[in-house]
């Protein structure tokens, strides 16, 4: 196994004890493999314990990996949230701007992904392999993990673009949040980007969050669609171009 993970109980010099051994072995394991692929019994002999503690401290494979995803997403929805309340306080009663609501959601994944004691760069890219696993409980767990943030930021987003009518808005966000997981995930698409233009900063946590911000606020923004034309019109332009 190989992960950059850093083990949470040597950030004050003492042994990490057995829960946390059990969350980070379990971290890079799921994040190198998936869910699916990752066994308990490889999961105990990364940590070195043996699988009554699995059961002691977590009871199944699934509440080990909400476990491993809750730790890392709980403090960065949390700072979001008080980025944004900020924010907020600062220019009451006025809406705040679209960018700065954007730059209260980026800026924790980026802080998160600077920081090997809290995952990094290997969390993120489990969070984007959590978003596209098909097991109908990592998606029930992550829609409640980010439904209070996300209804905040959705109420921001609301007041600064008040012409939205809220069900655009809500697609808008789902688009949103699933262009900056991807993006964030190591994909093998962000591979190809780095070997095609070398130094481009694709892989750079940084410069991929300052290419990412006006695209993402640009189709925040974006005027309305026309949905009665958008299929028929959308059909004919694509078969145009076979």
């Amino acid at each position: 196994m190989t992960s950059n993970v850093v083990p949470i109980g040597t950030q004050s010099g003492s042994p990490p004890g057995t829960k946390h051994r059990i969350l980070d072995a379990a971290e890079a394991l799921f994040m190198a493999h998936g869910y699916e692929a990752t066994s308990l019994r490889a999961i105990t002999a990364a940590a070195e314990v043996n699988l009554a503690a699995v059961n002691y401290h977590f009871g199944s494979k699934e509440e080990l990996f909400e476990a491993v995803l809750t730790r890392r997403l709980d403090p960065m929805n949390q700072r979001r949230v008080a980025l944004l309340t900020k924010l907020e306080e600062d220019v009451a009663p006025t809406p705040v701007a679209c960018e700065r609501i954007l730059s209260a959601l980026l800026v924790p994944a980026l802080e998160l992904a600077r920081d090997p004691a809290r995952g990094g760069g290997n969390f993120l890219r489990l969070l984007g392999r959590a978003y596209a696993d098909p097991a109908p409980f990592i998606r029930r767990f992550l829609a409640a993990q980010y439904a209070e943030m996300i209804g905040r930021f959705k109420t921001a987003f609301g007041r600064a673009l008040p012409h939205l009518p809220a069900r655009e808005l809500s697609w808008r966000l789902h688009f949103l949040m699933g262009a900056l997981s991807y993006t964030l995930s190591g994909t093998d698409a962000l591979k190809l980007i780095a070997e095609i233009a070398p130094g481009d900063g694709a892989g750079s946590d940084e410069l991929l969050l300052a290419r990412l911000a006006p695209f993402l606020l640009a189709g925040l923004t974006a005027p309305l669609p026309d949905l009665t034309v958008a299929g028929p019109s959308l059909d004919g332009g694509l078969a145009a171009d076979d």
